[in-house]
């Protein structure tokens, strides 16, 4: 319901039970003319102030106000046209180099080209995701600033997190799903171990010693908890700001092992700077064929896909965000984009606004059983 259309029932209402009014005190007051008129007078004035009975002001009101809303509706309908008119800003809320900002900068060069108006990443890092989330959560609901996010920032997040300043499900309206990624469990290439099993053993014999990193709250923590807590393991979690730091610190033996997504890891472990033990998959990687899944080390109930995708605050107009949705999915069939997943060995993941909102929940459940069985509490 537009706001003229709102402003023009509650001024239509209000005249309609004035008229009531007047009309029960004029049926309960003597029968006459008002004093000092004659009847002709009072006639005249009657048939010149009405309509077949209705007075003349309570159409006024009611032809106002229903302009008013026919005007409101053609403005919505040519801001609808002319969007987008200026630029469109992504933020990513994790430093430049992680898994969230490579799928943000897969994405922004096909996307201006799309939109015929310029894209732009803005890295709001902090707080694992939330200061960037909250950042995009309270921004103009008006499609120009967008959240890079997906299964981390608005299925995890609310699954550990009960008490926050925004909400990572309802302060959102999902706009287009851009990539699919994998994990893979890597270490150091000076650990002694090959194997999940091995891992598992030296850190049953040293408890305490092994230490792996993630951003607190995001898939790689969970999976790294789920894991201690399959094998009955103490190794000791270490929180990054992003995944580019923490894997620059296992890259520097600062600590051990890590979780994190094929998009950043490929590389390092095909460069032999990281050793895998496992992929975080249904079956094993094209890329990776003599490393086993999870499940085939033995340990099962892990997440296989994270999925990354826009979003907009609530409240955005539906033909922004099927416009940005519709530009999306024409963006992910460019040569750009297409070769930039291949060297990644990442998936495109083309979704409908609904699709993917039904997506998010649906993660949201699975972590929100993993949160329950392993007791992650995040500060």
């Amino acid at each position: 319901m537009c706001g003229a259309y709102r402003l023009a029932h509650r001024s239509g209402a209000a005249v309609y039970s004035l008229d009531m009014r007047l009309s029960k005190a004029v049926a309960q007051a003597p029968v006459g003319v008002p004093p000092g008129w004659s009847a002709d007078e009072f006639g005249s004035y009657f048939r010149q102030n009405t309509i077949r009975g209705t007075p003349i002001m309570t159409i006024r009101v009611w032809m106002t106000a229903l302009v008013c809303c026919f005007l409101a509706l053609a403005g919505e309908g040519a801001d609808a046209q002319s969007f987008p008119s200026r630029l469109i800003r992504i933020i990513v809320p994790f430093p430049p180099g992680g898994p969230t900002d490579v799928a943000a900068r897969l994405i922004v060069q096909p996307l201006s080209e799309a939109l015929g108006q310029n894209v732009i990443i803005e890295n709001q890092n902090g707080a694992g995701g939330r200061t960037g989330s909250r950042y995009v959560a309270r921004a103009a609901p008006d499609g120009y600033t967008l959240l890079l996010g997906g299964t981390n920032l608005n299925s995890i997040i609310p699954a550990i997190y009960k008490n926050l300043d925004y909400d990572p499900i309802k302060s959102f309206t999902p706009v287009a799903s851009i990539a699919s990624d994998g994990m893979v469990m890597v270490v150091n290439p000076s650990v002694p171990a090959n194997t999940v099993g091995e891992f598992v053993a030296q850190a049953k014999a040293q408890p305490g010693k092994l230490k792996y990193g993630s951003a607190p709250g995001i898939a790689s923590h969970l999976a790294g908890e789920l894991l201690k807590y399959r094998a009955g393991i103490d190794v000791p979690f270490i929180p990054y700001r992003g995944g580019a730091p923490a894997i620059t610190d296992v890259l520097g033996h600062q600590i051990d092992m890590l979780f994190n997504n094929k998009a950043v890891l490929l590389a390092l472990i095909q460069d032999h700077k990281l050793r895998p033990l496992a992929v975080v998959a249904d079956k094993r990687w094209t890329e990776l064929p003599d490393v086993p899944t999870m499940q085939e080390a033995g340990f099962s109930g892990f997440p296989t896909d994270i999925i990354y995708g826009l979003l907009a605050p609530a409240g955005t107009p539906d033909a922004a965000v099927e416009k940005l949705n519709a530009a999306v999915n024409k963006a992910m069939q460019s040569e750009t984009f297409r070769v930039g997943l291949t060297k990644l060995g990442i998936e495109a993941r083309s979704m409908s606004v609904q699709a993917f909102g039904a997506k998010l929940a649906d993660d949201t459940a699975k972590y929100d059983e993993i949160v329950r069985l392993t007791g992650i509490k995040v500060e």
